[in-house]
């Protein structure tokens, strides 16, 4: 009998800017989708958990520089990184998650270790790393996280910041966090060693986050996503991805959602969780009901992004509402599919 197991990942969603994107910089994108999805598949396949799935394709993508998550994270307005993950079982509507930390290499761990240890969902900061370190996960100097691409975003961000302080003089610390992300393209990067390509991405409409969502072969769902943050945020600030409904949800008898996005407004919308609940409370489809929340809901208030998602039947769909988002899915048995542009 063919399985139904699927895994569907994305890596952020924005304004796809095709000069910028080389044909080079495109085949890095699409490798680096390609073997994420091989990872969860092959998991899959042998008939793992999609909450191991999710897991692993999520640390993947938290460990390539191309992606604003773990190593590819984005920097603050004070220079500094602030990591946020979550990971939510479908099967026993079990959730943790992580925010603001900054020592954590791999916070989707840490999250998945919130879940499985502890009687909390969400911890923060110097008590989430603390708590991860007494769990054995890895701690790493915050250098890590720094990449030449992602730090020349937050020098044109800060010199951008300054100019517009000779301007007019007036402090732009209190800008809500989207509008401070006022980083611009950067060139690749020179470094041999830090394959990072062409930004293909207008930074000004650029929503970095990564996710994973999972169907195993027992019928369970899963869903998990991890962040950076934004260029130049604030620090302290808090999107949608650790909060469990917002960016990610996971429940056995509908869906699994993971969100990339502007954040606040995937907030306000509660839009993984209006996914499900359309399905449970009005009979829609994954598909009508994804489309309805990016397409119409988010749109009211002009929220922009996109998810991935995959029901209990093995249904995928994977709407946007920018130009652009990178995301794949893998079926058990069959060939990886990738892609970038709408």
């Amino acid at each position: 009998m063919k399985s139904n197991a699927v895994i569907a990942i994305h890596g952020g969603a924005g304004t796809i800017l095709r000069t910028s994107m080389s044909a080079q910089a495109e085949a890095q994108y699409h490798a680096a989708l390609h073997d994420v999805l091989l990872a969860g598949q092959r998991i899959l396949a042998d008939g793992g958990h999609a909450l191991d799935a999710v897991t692993e394709a999520v640390r993947l993508l938290e460990d390539c520089p191309l992606f604003n998550a773990g190593r590819g994270s984005v920097f603050t307005a004070d220079a500094t990184h602030e990591l946020d993950a979550s990971i939510m079982d479908g099967r026993t509507l079990e959730a943790g998650a992580v925010c603001c930390v900054k020592r954590l290499r791999n916070p989707v761990l840490a999250a998945r270790r919130v879940l499985e240890c502890s009687e909390h969902v969400l911890f923060t900061g110097e008590g989430a790393e603390a708590f991860a370190a007494a769990q054995g996960l890895a701690l790493v100097d915050p250098d890590y996280f720094h990449t030449d691409a992602r730090y020349r975003q937050w020098q044109l961000a800060h010199d951008r910041q300054q100019t517009m302080l000779d301007h007019d003089g007036a402090s732009r610390a209190s800008l809500p966090a989207d509008a401070a992300a006022v980083a611009v393209a950067v060139a690749v990067a020179a470094d041999a060693q830090e394959p990072t390509p062409q930004e293909p991405l207008d930074p000004n409409r650029k929503f970095g986050t990564v996710g994973a969502v999972a169907l195993d072969a027992q019928g369970h769902l899963a869903a998990a996503a991890s962040t950076g943050g934004i260029t130049y945020k604030q620090p302290g600030r808090v999107g949608d991805t650790p909060l469990i409904g917002a960016g990610c949800y996971a429940n056995d008898a509908t869906c699994a959602v993971a969100a990339t996005g502007a954040g606040e407004m995937f907030m306000r919308m509660v839009a993984a969780y209006d996914v499900s609940a359309q399905m449970a409370y009005r009979g829609a489809t994954l598909e009508a009901a994804a489309n309805d929340v990016v397409m119409n809901q988010l749109l009211r208030i002009d929220g922009r992004g996109g998810l991935i998602a995959v029901d209990r039947e093995g249904n995928v769909a994977l709407p946007f509402n920018t130009e652009g988002m990178y995301r794949g899915y893998a079926r058990v048995g069959e060939t990886c599919i990738t892609d970038i542009y709408r």
